[in-house]
């Protein structure tokens, strides 16, 4: 099958780009033709490297910046003969539509950002994916037919991106308590600083690490420096692999307010974290409801506080969840993902077309 995949940029620290990336790279090693086309970013080079094209498409959001966008889009479907266009964000896919309509070829969306607005447009796809159960039930609620929308629950263990990473866990102070993802509201790290403040006056020997970026990272460091417990909390920053710090750390915990089914759930499973996540959107599917990691309230520090508190007085809960947390992770490999995004690829396309590729 020839597959092109066009998403915004990418760049590093985008869930979505992670998931599109790792997508492509898997159809790759299953055999398949694929290129990438985007504004371009950090993962070219990883891109290329496993047989890759990477293709330039603006993602501007002006009138000249999309005709012309429409206008290479076009001319890379012609020229590669590409047999199915996969879009990963809202002008992604309004750019890909009426090509794709034009030239009678499917367009498939996936809907990695559920809680924007703009995601009502992912249903323009002739097959819509939801990246968790939760997503696609708010999808059917927007209007998108059951009969095109498909559930493919994220996974990346396997990914290209882990090759050649490091198994040499990061020293921690302990115990250890990991966050790992944007630093911005949706992600609820007051509620988790707010915990950790309350949890710290019992356990003074606890250390909480706080790694990635974004634009609140300074009014984060700032609030966090008039707390009692400042000194036990480090702001790594962003870096190219969290992976050393999942494996040295003893719980992690996502804490977020809306997350449609976060990669860095599996990341740290497969790390054997005892892990922590609010009952919010995918993140009870990824835990497999609470089976292999905790689920608290969202927004309810003092819930988080209880929680952590459970596992801090007890080493031996935190080492039987670390256990838990290997149930059913096969399930999460970016193997599974590629399979059945695939076959949401061939009930697309007319039965003809399905043979001709199989032959």
């Amino acid at each position: 099958m020839r597959i092109l995949h066009i998403l915004n940029h990418t760049r590093r620290l985008n869930g979505h780009v992670h998931a599109a990336v790792d997508l492509a790279c898997a159809q790759v090693h299953l055999g398949h033709q694929v290129y990438m086309a985007s504004e371009g970013g950090d993962f070219d080079a990883l891109l290329k490297a496993n047989g890759i094209q990477t293709l330039a498409v603006g993602h501007q959001r002006k009138i000249p910046s999309l005709l012309r966008a429409l206008s290479r889009l076009n001319g890379y479907i012609r020229q590669y003969d590409i047999d199915v266009v996969h879009a990963h964000m809202m002008t992604s896919a309004v750019i890909a539509f009426a090509i794709c309509r034009l030239r009678r070829i499917p367009l498939i969306t996936t809907v990695h950002n559920e809680f924007e607005k703009s995601a009502t447009l992912m249903g323009l796809g002739t097959r819509v994916i939801a990246v968790s159960d939760v997503v696609g039930a708010s999808m059917r609620r927007r209007g998108v037919p059951e009969s095109k929308l498909k559930v493919v629950l994220n996974g990346t263990i396997g990914s290209s991106r882990s090759e050649g990473r490091s198994e040499q866990p990061k020293t921690l102070c302990s115990p250890s308590i990991l966050f790992v993802g944007g630093l911005h509201p949706r992600k609820g790290l007051t509620d988790l600083f707010d915990a950790f403040e309350i949890v710290h006056t019992s356990f003074p020997t606890a250390h909480l690490y706080i790694v990635g970026d974004g634009p609140l990272r300074e009014e984060y460091k700032a609030s966090v420096a008039a707390l009692r417990s400042a000194s036990a909390i480090t702001f790594v920053g962003p870096i190219t692999d969290p992976y050393p710090y999942m494996l040295g750390a003893d719980i992690f915990v996502l804490p977020s307010h809306a997350d449609p089914a976060p990669l860095v759930l599996s990341e740290a499973r497969e790390a054997g974290c005892a892990v922590i996540g609010s009952s919010v959107d995918g993140i009870p599917q990824l835990l497999e409801n609470g089976e292999a990691g905790l689920l608290v309230p969202p927004r309810d520090p003092a819930a988080l506080a209880k929680m952590l508190g459970h596992l801090l007085e007890a080493p031996e809960r935190i080492a039987d969840w670390r256990r838990k947390s290997q149930l059913r992770i096969e399930h999460l490999t970016i193997e599974r993902v590629a399979r059945e995004t695939l076959e949401v690829y061939s009930s697309a396309m007319p039965r003809d077309k399905v043979t001709a590729l199989a032959t």
